[in-house]
């Protein structure tokens, strides 16, 4: 028979395994947040750099009495709007395979603890 000390340590350890296993599985479930935010970072990053050529293609139209500033902005502006449906291309693009990756995505910490345990079992030794 186990002293109560020995008890004890048997069932932390068991508790340390379900905590292990549930931050695993919320640690898998943060980066698939993460990978999903930066993809919209990038996003946002594109279209405010589209918008500041934009900008900056009007003001060289508006502001200039020069024809080759006329010029370069009227360059600009089509460049700006190429640059933001480029940049809604991308990111529907990455979604998509973000999308297909998760749904491929197989939590495998549940088949680690199967195997542990067969394999401890196989010693006589089940922690």
């Amino acid at each position: 028979m186990l002293d109560p000390e020995q008890e004890e340590i048997k069932k932390l350890k068991k508790k340390l395994k379900q905590q292990e296993k549930k931050n695993t599985e919320i640690r898998d479930l943060m980066a698939m947040q993460r990978t999903i935010f930066a993809n919209e970072r990038t996003l946002m990053a594109y279209l405010r750099t589209a918008i500041a050529i934009i900008g900056g293609g009007f003001a060289a139209i508006k502001l200039s009495q020069h024809i080759y500033m006329e010029m370069i902005g009227l360059i600009l502006m089509p460049a700006g709007v190429l640059l933001a449906i480029y940049s809604f291309y991308r990111y529907l693009l990455k979604q998509k395979l973000i999308k297909e990756q998760r749904e491929k995505y197989t939590n495998t910490s549940h088949k680690h603890a199967e195997l542990h345990e067969k394999q401890a079992s196989g010693y006589d030794n089940i922690d």
